[in-house]
């Protein structure tokens, strides 16, 4: 019994174009021999549509789905701005790009990627993947799982996110393609030796041999592209004179202009055996190398929280002094660098035994690392070592409305006779007063997990239940990091002259950066990198004097053991078909860490090593339901006790602590520390959705659902015995106060969701070409760390998020417009040391465009399978905005990106 009566062209498009681990058996079983498959000829924006409707339509989980348009045609150039387009997804921006993804009003944190349904190691401190480590060019298609079955390794609260390559047997012909874009920012290159064109590069191959039982498939995509980025920084807003009467008045801010260069190459293999009817085998391996190369160049300006002579207030609205003069004022000129290296692998073989036509047993055996290296250097110049050494000057500053601010000035901050290096503010005392001229962050990240899978499937001739499902899955995951930090004080530096300045070298001297963009003129510019590289500094580790520095390394180990056994049903509900499964999981989590008791004697930190552990059981029931209510209409329901792991950062074994001998609480003890005892977030989660398919590329759906939070994690004060770690002085109390992240009380996440996908041809031969694809969403949530405290706000959740697409293709020329918009969110980003913090981001609205033309529809035989394409991202500049409070004029970052222009061809033969 069929769940929909689909189409040809639905069942052509399953089986075509399917990934390895898919529905290429139902699809290709559905299609006899007989039948004309002709329909395959759609390619383009319908043909992504059209697969991605029938991967919704043939799913027994409410998904959403993205397919290529063609080899190496994903719609968008990057995974994440392609998911920031399904309904219910929003992405986050970083530096410009789509990077991660919240699902339902879910941050990062409550979701998990996979490559061909195996999870992937990340490359930052938690679990979450940056997406934009994963070329588009390598993919054919991206499955979002809203709701989970029991046979999903890989669940979170949020969703999971399946990454999936080609199948190059289900391909069934040989094919190469390859594409070339260059690629501009308007913005131009704010940052002397910086860039402002790129390039993108993809060539992939597929074919098959021996009669069609082996397969291969090889991929390689480049990318060079050039990031520019204007921003403006706050550090805060204190009140006028510390006066609680006073309006608010602009505390500091760090201005400066950001020019990067990402390199990335990405490789993909594939290797397809299947000899007879009994075995299939399969072997995917996937790489990808990612270089971040940032400079950053600007001014930090003290204000409010500064040395300086003072602010003079010249006019206030709605309480904040929006036009002043900071009187007297002392600036830190910044010639900073960002670099992050980071390489991702990911190798896979997954192997089929069809025993019989009931029996048939899956071995899945997977390796996946990741590892990462930054540098973040800050190196300092000004008018003087120290504050009321050097030149000062009178700074005027006008609010302008987008939460910035413009500035007048009289000093040239280009001259390098005025602005040397040094510790302009005094901000760290290495080597005696005023010795910080600079600091580098060295973090290392490695993260390695390792999984074996091996489960069972018995198939029904009759009853309710189609098939049975069972099986166990084993990971392993050990996860490091190693955080290093280090004071920079020029070596020119020797006491004797407390006001030691130094001109900066004329070799490492470049011209000077413009920061016109907020009235501050050009600023001296020098290759920073280049002159900490030829050993012009000394170094001062700064966890010898930083406790919280030195509990910054850790290393987290997991070892998961998962047993599960699945129920697929087929039966009829009131005469009309019913599908679906229900299932359990047994979920054995053994968790552990190293880590570090750091405290100070005698003015120096001390360390001592620490490992802890802890194990639990977790029960993870689902059932799925879908009821065909209609010739292609489908009323579903779904239930899940869920979870996603707590953040690996957060499980650490370290503990920092200090003593008071004689305590007015009687508490001895004091600290922080991270809580290797960590248990995962948990929740029921209910979802009923409605699908109406009422063509090929036409569908209308709408979903409601509710996550019952079980629990939430957050840093709360609690009782911790210090015994079980120190040696205790007679007379002492043993039970001190830590501060750690604990499982505290839970909530609710609440949501409503709708889309719809429509083929305008449908109502008139002349809009023929047309189509429109929309979606929106509701979500809101209460979260509480007890029940008698105050509702706290859920990262990532946005109340809601629209996106539409608008489309026309017709006889090879093809046009979108696309959009998405999500409300203010709570979004995690870099604060100092490169540590993470979450802030207030504004709402956004972000709109691409492209245009194209597919020569094969030309009728020149010459031209067939080239296609042009020319693409503008962030078509109507969307700035990104973040502000703390309740006040959005209390702006911390507003990050102007400039628009990127591509132009390219795709050539497959």
């Amino acid at each position: 019994m069929s769940l929909f009566k689909p189409s040809l062209l639905t069942l052509a498009m399953v089986a075509a174009s399917t990934s390895m681990y898919g529905f290429a058996a139902e699809a290709e079983d559905a299609v006899s021999a007989d039948e004309s498959i002709e329909v395959l000829k759609v390619t383009g924006i319908r043909r992504s549509l059209q697969e991605s409707q029938s991967l919704k339509m043939s799913s027994s989980s409410i998904v959403e789905a993205i397919s290529a348009e063609d080899i190496g045609k994903l719609p968008d150039v990057s995974i994440a701005e392609s998911l920031a387009r399904l309904p219910g997804v929003s992405a986050q921006r970083l530096d410009g790009r789509a990077n991660v993804i919240s699902i339902r009003g879910m941050g990062p944190d409550f979701t998990t990627a996979t490559l061909n349904g195996r999870e992937q190691a990340s490359v930052n401190d938690n679990r979450g993947v940056e997406f934009d480590q994963y070329p588009s060019e390598l993919l054919n298609r991206v499955v979002v799982y809203k709701t989970p079955d029991a046979s999903v390794m890989a669940q979170a609260i949020g969703g999971t996110v399946d990454m999936q390559t080609i199948s190059p047997l289900a391909h069934g012909e040989q094919t190469f393609a390859i594409g070339l874009r260059g690629e501009m920012n308007d913005l131009g290159a704010l940052n002397s030796g910086s860039e402002d064109t790129g390039y993108r590069g993809s060539i992939s191959y597929i074919d098959q041999f021996a009669d069609d039982t082996i397969g291969i498939a090889l991929g390689y995509a480049r990318m060079q592209s050039p990031n520019q980025e204007e921003r403006w920084q706050a550090w805060g807003y204190p009140k006028l004179d510390y006066v609680d009467t006073n309006p608010d008045v602009l505390g500091g801010a760090k201005p400066f202009v950001r020019s990067s260069e990402l390199e990335r190459d990405g490789v993909l293999a594939v290797f397809e055996y299947a000899p007879n009817d009994f075995y299939h085998t399969t072997v995917d391996l996937y790489y990808s190398k990612f270089t971040d190369d940032q400079r950053l160049r600007g001014i930090e300006i003290p204000a409010q929280w500064g040395a300086n002579g003072g602010i003079e207030a010249t006019n206030t609205e709605d309480g904040l002094v929006t036009e002043g003069v900071i009187r007297g004022a002392e600036v830190v000129v910044r010639n900073d660098v960002n670099k992050r290296d980071a390489e991702s692998l990911s190798v896979g073989w997954n192997n089929k035994f069809f025993l019989s036509d009931s029996w048939s047993i899956e071995a899945d055996i997977a390796l996946s690392k990741a590892e990462r290296t930054d540098i973040g250097m800050e190196s300092y110049s000004g008018t003087g070592r120290g504050t009321g050494v050097g030149a000062v000057d009178d700074l005027g500053f006008a609010y302008n409305g987008d939460g910035g601010y413009n500035f007048t000035h009289g000093l040239d901050y280009s001259d390098p006779n005025v602005i040397k290096l040094g510790d302009p503010l005094g901000w760290g005392s290495p080597l005696g007063a005023n010795t910080q001229d600079g600091f580098i962050n060295k973090p290392e990240i490695e993260d390695e997990l390792k999984s074996f899978r091996l489960s069972a499937e018995y198939v029904f001739d009759e009853g309710i239940m189609r098939s049975i499902e069972f099986g166990v899955n084993r990971t392993d995951r050990d996860k490091t990091k190693l955080d290093k930090g280090y004071y920079l004080t020029l070596k020119g530096y020797d006491g004797t002259d407390p006001n030691y300045v130094m001109t900066v070298p004329d070799q490492y001297l470049l011209s000077p950066t413009s920061l016109d963009f907020f009235g501050m003129g050009d600023v001296l510019s020098y290759d920073s990198l280049a002159f900490y590289n030829d050993g012009n500094y000394t170094e001062t580790d700064v966890a010898n004097v930083d406790l919280s520095r030195a509990t910054n390394s850790w290393g987290v180990y997991e070892e998961i053991s998962t047993a599960y056994v699945m129920a697929n049903l087929e039966t009829e509900l009131f005469d009309l078909p019913l599908t679906g499964n229900v299932g359990l999981q047994a979920v054995h989590s053994d968790q552990s860490s190293d880590g570090t008791v750091a405290t100070v004697e005698n003015g120096e930190v001390v360390l001592t090593p620490r490992t802890a552990g802890d194990d639990y059981v977790e029960w993870l029931p689902s059932i799925n339901l879908g009821l065909a209510i209609a010739d292609g209409q489908m009323l579903r329901f779904a239930a899940a006790r869920t979870l996603t792991r707590a953040r690996m950062d957060k499980m650490n074994a370290n503990v920092n602590f200090s003593y008071n001998e004689n305590p007015n609480d009687g508490v001895n003890w004091s600290g922080s520390a991270g809580n290797v005892e960590l248990r995962p977030w948990m929740a029921r989660q209910y979802d009923i959705s409605y699908e109406n398919y009422f063509s090929d590329q036409g569908y209308f759906a709408v979903a409601v659902f509710y996550k019952d939070l079980e629990n939430y994690v957050y840093d709360q004060q609690s009782a911790f015995d210090f015994s079980t770690i120190l040696p205790q002085n007679p007379g002492d109390n043993p039970i001190g106060l830590v501060t750690q992240p604990q499982n505290g009380d839970g909530g609710y996440v609440q949501g409503i969701e709708a889309s719809f996908s429509l083929d305008f041809g449908q109502f008139a031969d002349v809009l023929s070409g047309f189509g429109t694809v929309m979606s929106g969403s509701y979500n809101d949530s209460e979260v509480k760390e007890t029940p008698d405290s105050d509702p706290t706000t859920l990262p990532g959740l946005s109340e809601k998020t629209f996106n539409a697409t608008v489309y026309y293709e017709n006889s090879g020329f093809e046009a979108r417009v696309s959009s998405r918009y999500r409300s203010d969110f709570l979004g995690e980003v870099t604060a100092i040391s490169l540590t993470r913090q979450n802030v207030n981001v504004k709402a956004e609205t972000v709109v691409d465009a492209q245009v194209g033309y597919d020569f094969s529809d030309s009728g020149i035989d010459a031209l067939y399978g080239l296609s042009v394409l020319f693409q503008v991202n962030n078509l109507t500049n969307e700035p990104f905005t973040s502000y703390t409070g309740d006040d959005a004029r209390h702006v911390r970052d507003y990050q102007n990106y400039g628009r990127n222009y591509m132009l390219g061809a795709n050539y497959k033969f």
